[in-house]
């Protein structure tokens, strides 16, 4: 038995997020969770949100500390995780009217983030909701020096991903057919950008 995977920042994002997505995701049902991590954000929104059927979905090395927040919470609502590696296509044969993905496109090559707004583009339902927390840069420029840092870590650890750029990441999103419904400033200089599908 692995030790259940634990995010400090889970914790202090939860709320804040979750004020965002109760009024984004009102009309929703099926929520697409993509790179549910340790399974925390799951169980909160789950919890939180009930009229929502959660699917978790990672890389299937994160799937065991995912099951275990799911079984102890015992939640009806949110599913076991699928197996979603954005490089790959299987996954997209789903259909949901709510996607939702925290702190991954930044981790991610900028490839992989062109495959995420695709994949997203197939899945999701027209009238559906894309909700995207995370850091982002405007106008090539970062928010705050705690991102600038934080993007120099990103880099150090992995050249392919940082902080994206807004703008790049809202083309990518239109091209999908999505439509920035709001921009909303988080803590910890983060954000929250809600696109719905208009097609």
């Amino acid at each position: 038995m692995i030790d259940k995977p634990f995010s400090e920042s889970c914790v202090q994002n939860c709320a804040p997020i979750l004020a965002v997505l109760r009024e984004a995701f009102a009309d929703c049902g099926a929520v697409l969770e993509i790179g549910s991590g340790t399974g925390q954000h799951a169980v909160y929104f789950g919890a939180e949100l009930p009229h929502l059927r959660w699917q978790t979905a990672d890389v299937p090395q994160h799937h065991a500390g995912i099951r275990q927040w799911l079984a102890e919470a015992a939640l009806p609502n949110v599913l076991p995780p699928l197996a979603l590696d954005v490089n790959q296509a299987h996954w997209r044969t789903g259909r949901y009217d709510a996607v939702f993905s925290a702190n991954t496109l930044h981790i991610m090559s900028w490839p992989e983030v062109e495959h995420f707004f695709t994949g997203v583009g197939e899945v999701l339902e027209p009238g559906g909701v894309l909700a995207v927390y995370g850091p982002f840069n405007y106008n090539g420029t970062h928010t705050s020096e705690s991102n600038a840092r934080f993007d120099v870590w990103l880099k150090t650890r992995d050249p392919a991903s940082g902080v994206r750029d807004f703008e790049a990441v809202d083309a990518l999103a239109r091209a999908q057919g999505l439509v920035l419904q709001q921009d909303i400033a988080m803590p910890a200089n983060n954000r929250t950008l809600v696109w719905r599908r208009m097609d």
